[in-house]
C-alpha cells in the first residue's frame, strides 16, 4: 500500500513535477496564416503603388513647385542683398553728413566768437 501512495504523491502531490500544457497547431495551419499575412501585405502594397500615373503626376507637380520656390528664394536673396547694400550706403552717407554738420557747427561757433569779440572791443 505504501508504494502506491508514494507513486500517487509523487505524481499529484506538492513535490510533483510542474508540467505546462500547450496546444500546438499543425504546421500547415501556421504556414497558412503566414501565407495569408504575406498575401495581405502584397495586396496592400500593390493597391498603394498600382496607381503609378498618379504618382508620376504628383512627382511632376512637386518638382514644378520646388522650382518655383527656388526662384522665389533666389529673388528674395537678391532683394535682401540690394537692401543690405543700400543700408550700408545710407550708413556711410549718414556718417559723412554728421561729420559735415559737426564742421559747420564748429565754423558757426568760430564766427559767433569772432562777432562776440568785435562787440566787446567797441
Amino acid at each position: 500500500m505504501k508504494p502506491v501512495r508514494r507513486r500517487i504523491r509523487r505524481h499529484f502531490g506538492l513535490t510533483a513535477k510542474q508540467v505546462a500544457v500547450r496546444s500546438q497547431r499543425p504546421w500547415y495551419f501556421q504556414w497558412g496564416v503566414a501565407g495569408l499575412f504575406i498575401l495581405a501585405g502584397y495586396l496592400i502594397a500593390y493597391w498603394e503603388f498600382s496607381d503609378s500615373e498618379n504618382l508620376a503626376e504628383k512627382l511632376r507637380q512637386a518638382t514644378i513647385e520646388n522650382q518655383n520656390l527656388q526662384t522665389k528664394v533666389i529673388q528674395v536673396e537678391r532683394q535682401l542683398q540690394i537692401e543690405q547694400a543700400a543700408q550700408s550706403n545710407l550708413g556711410r552717407e549718414l556718417n559723412y553728413v554728421q561729420d559735415e554738420n559737426i564742421k559747420i557747427k564748429e565754423d558757426l561757433l568760430f564766427y559767433k566768437n569772432m562777432l562776440g569779440n568785435k562787440k566787446q572791443r567797441r
